[in-house]
């Protein structure tokens, strides 16, 4: 997780490495490679996938034709495509949306949807910007949830955002921001009791749990 204060340039930082902003000092890399000046698609190409804050599914489309409409791209075979489509619904629970309308869905089939999608490109990384914000206690366990499923696939994931609580309770190493650069880095444990960390972001009162 990248973390920090307002203004610690985590933002920039994150949109940097999804390449949706041009560093102006230092690079980004990938896999050992250098990506520091390659647009985004190129990135996805390399197994990066990225999921905004706000709401990335074609509202007009289905829920199937919202995830087809990017397996189109990535797999040739028709055969293979429906196969892969049905792994998607059957993994996220949402074979019985498959119809349905993507305006329609809650917070929480909305996100599924967007993972599901996301996931159709194959990544081997996937960038979430502010997963927890503005939903409710019930989309933040469905967020969870989806995290571990994105971890127990061996995908990596990487996530930016202003609920810390909810963020260090999910990832296995943070890095706290702090006036552009890496203050702390470390497992949940180990951020939360760091004095550094405590006196410039966290407080001293602040507990995971």
């Amino acid at each position: 997780a990248l973390l920090g204060p307002n203004g610690a340039g985590k933002t920039t930082c994150f949109y940097a490495i999804a390449g949706l902003v041009t560093p102006e000092a230092g690079s980004v890399h990938v896999d050992g490679r250098d990506v520091t000046l390659l647009p985004m698609y190129r990135r996805a190409r390399m197994g990066i996938g990225y999921l905004p804050q706000e709401a990335s599914i074609f509202r007009g489309l289905s829920v199937e034709d919202n995830i087809t409409a990017i397996l189109e791209h990535w797999v040739r075979d028709r055969k293979k495509r429906h196969e892969r489509l049905e792994e998607l619904l059957g993994e996220f629970s949402i074979e019985h949306l498959r119809r349905a309308s993507a305006m329609s869905l809650s917070g929480g089939e909305r996100r599924r949807v967007e993972i599901a999608r996301c996931l159709a490109s194959d990544p081997k990384y996937v960038l979430l910007d502010e997963p927890f914000a503005g939903v409710d206690p019930i989309v933040v366990a469905d967020i969870r949830r989806l995290v571990a499923q994105l971890k127990n696939r061996g995908i990596g994931v990487l996530i930016t955002d202003h609920n810390v609580r909810e963020t260090l309770g999910i990832v296995d190493r943070a890095y706290i921001l702090h006036e552009g650069r890496v203050l702390m880095s470390g497992t949940a444990d180990e951020v939360v009791r760091d004095e550094n960390v405590r006196r410039v972001y966290l407080g001293q009162n602040f507990r995971i749990m």
